[in-house]
């Protein structure tokens, strides 16, 4: 793994060292604990910012929408699917088995 330097500020690095104290870490594990959670924060921002973008254009939306009602019939294809494990525990698998249907 390589390693880069950082500059921050005094009052950061307290916090940090702070932190990283409190939780018995590293100050190394917590920075990327930290970048890796700002990094998802952004993208779902960005994933927000774009579906509201694609929800204001009524054409766009109706043709999503659409696509997600192909894709809600797909699970009516009449495939059989297991039970659960909790309530075929102490049972064969094969001897009790469920149709999906839609919720």
């Amino acid at each position: 793994m390589g390693y880069g330097t950082v500059r921050i500020s005094d009052d950061t690095h307290g916090r940090l060292r702070d932190l990283a104290r409190s939780e018995g870490t590293s100050m190394q594990a917590l920075l990327d604990e930290a970048v890796e959670m700002l990094r998802r924060h952004r993208f779902l921002e960005q994933l927000n910012t774009a579906y509201a973008e694609l929800r204001s254009d009524p054409k766009a939306w109706s043709a999503i929408e659409a696509q997600r009602g192909e894709w809600d019939s797909t699970l009516l294809d009449g495939l059989l699917v297991r039970e659960s494990p909790r309530e075929s525990y102490g049972k064969s698998v094969r001897s009790k088995r469920k149709v999906r249907t839609r919720l």
